[in-house]
């Protein structure tokens, strides 16, 4: 492992390595802003150098996903929040794609690589197994009886991932005119409604 600079405190771990640098780009995104953020400001403020950077993270993009990742726990904690209003597994699905539609664009982190132009990226990274496993951890926190609606705690991986991918839907293609939330959320109630009003026993 390369331990150029790091002034003068070496990282005894791969990992370790990776998150200085990945702490070093947080800084300078909240310093400078992401469209002034280079990877020479990220060197620079970890102490090592452009090569030792790029060791770890070839591209910019690279560095951006991974400070997206750091941020989604604070993330997943304030969805759970907001999802606790809400007293039915129909309301819960449905306002979990409002949430996401409306405040990722907006997260300070998360909403980095589609600031970045960086799309692709955000799509792989929702859309993994790693995502879907979340989203039932969120969707299992919020206090709500999703066995009335005939959800098994083994559904909520998939439940999560179809909401997940109906966000990514709207997020990514937005309809022509853009719905406002109540629309969306009638929209998404309409046809995911159903599905989760009455126990299918």
């Amino acid at each position: 492992m390369g331990h150029h600079g790091w002034q003068g405190n070496p990282p005894g771990t791969e990992y370790e390595a990776r998150r200085r640098i990945v702490e070093a780009a947080t800084a300078c995104i909240d310093r400078f802003g992401l469209a002034k953020t280079s990877l020479s400001d990220v060197a620079a403020e970890a102490g090592v150098t452009r090569q030792t950077v790029y060791r770890y993270f070839p591209r910019l993009a690279d560095i951006l996903s991974a400070v997206a990742i750091a941020g989604v726990e604070e993330f997943a904690g304030r969805m759970e929040r907001h999802l606790a209003q809400f007293h039915s597994p129909a309301e819960v699905a449905v306002e979990s794609v409002v949430f996401g539609v409306r405040t990722v664009p907006e997260e300070p982190y998360l909403g980095l690589l589609l600031q970045a132009g960086e799309s692709d990226f955000f799509t792989d990274a929702v859309a993994s197994p790693q995502s879907f496993a979340l989203g039932a951890r969120i969707l299992r926190n919020v206090p709500v009886d999703w066995a009335a609606a005939g959800v098994t705690d083994d559904d909520l991986e998939g439940l999560a991932e179809l909401l997940m991918r109906l966000f990514l839907s709207f997020l990514r293609y937005p309809s022509t005119p853009a719905l406002t939330d109540d629309e969306l959320r009638a929209l998404v109630r309409r046809w995911i409604g159903p599905a989760l009003r009455a126990s299918r026993s």
